[in-house]
């Protein structure tokens, strides 16, 4: 009888937004692979894939309501090897396998923040603001050491073992852990109404930069992340020369104390 009114659990997995996730991996694994066999531009140009593979299947399940608990641990565990191991991986055999011990330490500290990144993000999911990231976030990241061997394999550095591209590598894939790990706080962008009526000029730029990406893609991607790494720093910064600023003010507004 109590198990005729305990209700039945439902079996399966919603298909369409796994679909997304599981080809998000796919490009993320197809990036180590064609590393792997020096097809640098492709490597790199699947990790940007992963990207909008990744950003496709979380709104899908929003918008069926197919959100689930198994559907967020699949996710997360898919930016992983995407935007965590892929991307270190990548730039470890385009430029940071030159620098021996330092290089490989490199790429493992970067898909370490990588993996620390992701699980900050899962156990704050419910009580973080939604407006902001609390550091880059691994995509964005990805995107920075992707767009950086996408450019220059572009502009015909095919391995970056030089004396200088190889310690710039090391420096940009230390610098985009650092910044995962960090409490510097990010745009997330999720406050955004994009069904609502927005300015005409701001239609002309969102045109202007699929313009600018259509005629340089490695090097317009490549800047649009780096300006979006470097944004985070920037607003940090901001805040606290208004909060110093405040409080400044507000200890000039106190009434002086009687003796």
């Amino acid at each position: 009888m109590e198990n005729e009114l305990k209700p039945k659990r439902r079996r399966g997995l919603y298909l369409l937004p796994n679909f997304f996730t599981t080809a998000a991996m796919f490009a993320g694994f197809y990036a180590i692979v064609a590393a792997i066999n020096g097809r640098y531009q492709p490597a790199a140009a699947s990790i940007f894939v992963a990207m909008i593979l990744d950003g496709v299947d979380g709104r899908i399940a929003r918008l069926t309501n197919t959100q689930t608990d198994f559907g967020a641990e699949y996710d997360s565990l898919s930016d992983m090897v995407s935007f965590g191991l892929a991307p270190a991986l990548v730039i470890y055999q385009w430029s940071l396998s030159g620098l021996g011990k330092l290089g490989w330490l490199g790429a493992f500290f970067y898909a370490s923040a990588a993996a620390l990144r992701l699980a900050r993000f899962n156990t704050q999911v419910g009580t973080a603001d939604k407006r902001f990231f609390q550091g880059l976030a691994s995509p964005s990241a990805a995107a920075l050491l992707a767009g950086l061997v996408w450019v220059c394999n572009d502009w015909g550095i095919r391995r970056g073992t030089g004396p200088v591209i190889a310690p710039f590598a090391l420096f940009i894939t230390v610098l985009a852990g650092l910044l995962m790990v960090s409490n510097i706080r990010y745009y997330s962008f999720k406050g955004v109404d994009f069904r609502g009526r927005v300015p005409f000029i701001t239609g002309l730029l969102v045109v202007l930069v699929f313009v600018l990406i259509a005629i340089e893609p490695p090097l317009v991607l490549f800047l649009l992340f780096l300006g979006y790494a470097s944004s985070g720093p920037v607003f940090t910064v901001q805040q606290l020369r208004r909060h110093r600023e405040a409080r400044r003010m507000a200890h000039h507004d106190e009434p002086p104390q009687k003796p």
